[in-house]
């Protein structure tokens, strides 16, 4: 099971540690931050949203500026810089007690957290050989699904107890593990800088690459499975079906174990972008059926049936999320040129804000409702973008500014680290 999880050893395994560390605390952070703010800071849910959803507007824009820096100074100095600054966002939110405070510091974690992600995809790509970029990716997510899970559990410690210290005890748990993950990043070797921008080239190329726009936009409609799990379902299943309320938690555990024993095996197949295409447009497959069958479980029947459906229905989803995953890796790597890395993943990662911010409200709509009918709406939307990443993916081949994949032989470029 372990080699199902840790990547091989040297950079890949030191940036998982990386993402182990900070995982964790993100996971007990993501339990309790809600109370926290609520009943400690004292925000209304009304504040709360409103900060979050301007906090991650934000970050999105910041993602692509903050890329194209680590591409400039360097992603591993990059990377430290704003695994700090996350640090220090998430323990400012031990301190503010009023709204304006509350959304500064969410608009400094956002913005940390996105550059973040475009800084160590940056870094990866300096340090691993491109065709074992996607397999190391996957060891990661199994990685970060697994610290969440243990981070989950520490949150829910918190919960139990109930108190105001036990909720800042998880902020600073999280800063902490922030302060971690920065400290292992500075272990690893330093990825040259690459040279600035030709006079007269754009600085950020990467918003008038049309064709990556494109696949970018198909990524995130791709993602807005993120908010199901989370938001979507459980709703789902509390007011549209005769299932046990407890099957929430149940589907939340089925999909986290599920990622961490299986993403790496199904992302091993996936090496280049037919192969990439392949694996996204047999995620769209998959999760149109799991919509189909998520809409059978409002079904009037026995409380097993519906829950039956629910099961058969995540499982599914957990398929064709892991396969979308693999795919979208593969393709955002290779369809970046190799001194763009930064600022094409930055704005590659904008998908994940997108649907975090706009998904919520979006799904809750369609689901709860239109219900049925919504389901398998959903499902043709998720069918149709996972077909159109296919077209879209060989014009971006096409242009002159996706510059194609290294050869597999080629060497990331790395100095030592001092």
């Amino acid at each position: 099971m372990t080699s199902r999880i840790l990547p091989p050893p040297g950079a890949p395994r030191r940036l998982a540690a990386a993402q182990l560390s900070n995982s964790v605390g993100d996971g007990a952070y993501y339990v309790c931050s809600a109370l926290y703010f609520t009943r400690v800071v004292g925000l209304s849910p009304a504040q709360i949203g409103l900060g979050l959803t301007v906090a991650w507007a934000v970050g999105s824009v910041a993602g692509v500026p903050l890329g194209a820096f680590a591409d400039r100074r360097g992603p591993r100095g990059t990377s430290v810089l704003l695994a700090l600054s996350t640090a220090a966002a998430v323990a400012s939110f031990l301190v503010i007690r009023s709204f304006w405070p509350f959304l500064l510091a969410a608009c400094l974690y956002a913005t940390a957290q996105c550059g973040l992600a475009a800084a160590r995809q940056a870094l990866l790509a300096g340090l691993v050989e491109p065709r074992e970029r996607t397999g190391v990716l996957a060891h990661l997510q199994s990685l970060l699904n697994a610290g969440l899970a243990l981070g989950a559990t520490l949150g829910g410690l918190a919960l139990s107890a109930d108190t105001a210290g036990a909720y800042r005890a998880v902020f600073a748990l999280d800063a902490v593990s922030f302060l971690v993950c920065a400290a292992v990043l500075l272990r690893l070797p330093v990825v040259a800088p690459v040279e600035r921008p030709a006079a007269g080239e754009p600085r950020l190329a990467v918003l008038r690459d049309r064709p990556y726009a494109l696949v970018t936009v198909l990524n995130a409609v791709l993602l807005l499975r993120m908010p199901l799990l989370s938001l979507a379902i459980p709703l789902w299943i509390v007011e549209r079906t005769q299932a046990p309320g407890w099957l929430v938690s149940a589907l939340f555990v089925l999909n986290t174990v599920g990622v961490m024993l299986f993403q790496v095996r199904t992302a091993r197949p996936v090496t280049d972008l037919r192969t990439a295409r392949a694996a996204v447009w047999s995620s769209g497959l998959v999760m149109a059926a799991s919509c189909v069958v998520f809409a059978l479980s409002a079904l009037p029947t026995a409380a097993w049936a519906a829950g039956a459906a629910l099961v058969v229905g995540a499982v599914l989803q957990l398929i064709g999320e892991m396969r979308q995953s693999a795919g979208s890796w593969q393709i955002s790597f290779s369809l970046a040129p190799a001194e763009k890395i930064g600022q094409y993943q930055g704005f590659f990662g904008t998908g994940v804000p997108v649907a975090r911010t706009l998904g919520p409200l979006l799904l809750t709509s369609l689901l709860l409702l239109w219900g049925i009918p919504g389901w398998l709406l959903l499902g043709g939307l998720l069918l149709a973008a996972s077909w159109a990443m296919g077209p879209a993916v060989r014009w971006a081949e096409r242009t002159s500014q996706a510059s194609p994949a290294p050869e597999p032989s080629s060497t990331p470029l790395t100095q030592s680290a001092p």
